[in-house]
């Protein structure tokens, strides 16, 4: 089920591409890509999300990642 953003497509998707374009400036492949974007996303939840709902969020982001990668 789809899930309404509080944030517009324009919004997201401009902060996506500034992302993968430092990445690409960078030219980090795959990998380092991955480790970098996970380190970021640990950095964020350790120190913006509070400590009692941690987990379930990262649980829910890893179920969304593994859904949006199914085919």
């Amino acid at each position: 089920m789809a899930q309404i953003s509080k944030y517009t497509n324009e919004q997201v998707e401009a902060l996506v591409d500034d992302l993968l374009a430092t990445l690409e400036k960078h030219q980090a492949p795959v990998d380092l890509s991955m480790m970098c974007l996970g380190n970021a996303l640990s950095h964020l939840l350790n120190t913006r999300v509070n400590k009692e709902t941690r987990v379930q969020l990262a649980e829910q982001i890893g179920q969304i990642l593994i859904s949006s990668t199914k085919s």
